[in-house]
């Protein structure tokens, strides 16, 4: 076979596939593991969101009772803060609108926290380290714990975060707050509870 003969025949035959072990066949195979999992991850906020759904919404005839285990390990059960006016603020260290609302949170505890009102803070899907520096970073000083395999926001059946729930003297649901909140917010919930 000449050169010729050779070239030509090179010329006409098909690529070879790339070998096994080739950066494009990797980078390849690396390309669909992360569309299988993000498909995966979406799959799984539909089911999700399906489920919560399929609940409905809280009974507006009483808050759902649950225990909060502070994050200096007090307990604190809702059914013992009958008589006064609860404020609960479901939220997490990454949520953008969380940290929004952090500073109008705070003022609202320091202005009401003397008035038989009580603001608790329910901590979602975080880790301790990165809520206590949130808590730090924004000076939050009212009462604040973890929400452990997420039980409290189930009870509650959370859209996202952040979340605010106003119960009134006798442990009755009275207001949902979905997304941020503002202190006047607050106030114009809590102040006819007062009177």
């Amino acid at each position: 076979m000449n050169n010729e003969t050779m070239n030509n025949a090179q010329a006409v035959a098909p690529e070879s596939p790339a070998a096994p072990n080739s950066p494009v066949t990797l980078q390849r195979r690396l390309g669909q593991i992360v569309a299988w999992i993000v498909l995966l991850a979406l799959l799984v906020m539909v089911a999700l969101q399906l489920y919560r759904r399929t609940l409905g919404p809280v009974s507006s005839s009483g808050a759902p009772d649950f225990t909060l285990t502070t994050f200096d390990g007090e307990t604190i059960p809702l059914s013992s803060l009958r008589g006064k006016v609860v404020v609960v603020n479901f939220w997490a260290s990454w949520c953008k609108p969380c940290e929004k609302e952090a500073a109008e949170l705070e003022a609202f505890h320091r202005a009401y926290k003397d008035r038989d009102v009580v603001m608790l803070g329910v901590d979602y899907v975080d880790t301790e380290t990165e809520a206590r520096a949130y808590m730090a970073k924004f000076n939050i000083t009212y009462t604040n714990g973890p929400d452990l395999g997420t039980r409290i926001s189930q009870a509650f059946r959370i859209k996202g975060v952040p979340e605010t729930y106003v119960i009134d003297q006798n442990g009755k649901l009275v207001q949902t707050i979905i997304g941020e909140t503002t202190q006047a917010k607050l106030a114009a919930i809590v102040d006819p509870l007062l009177k």
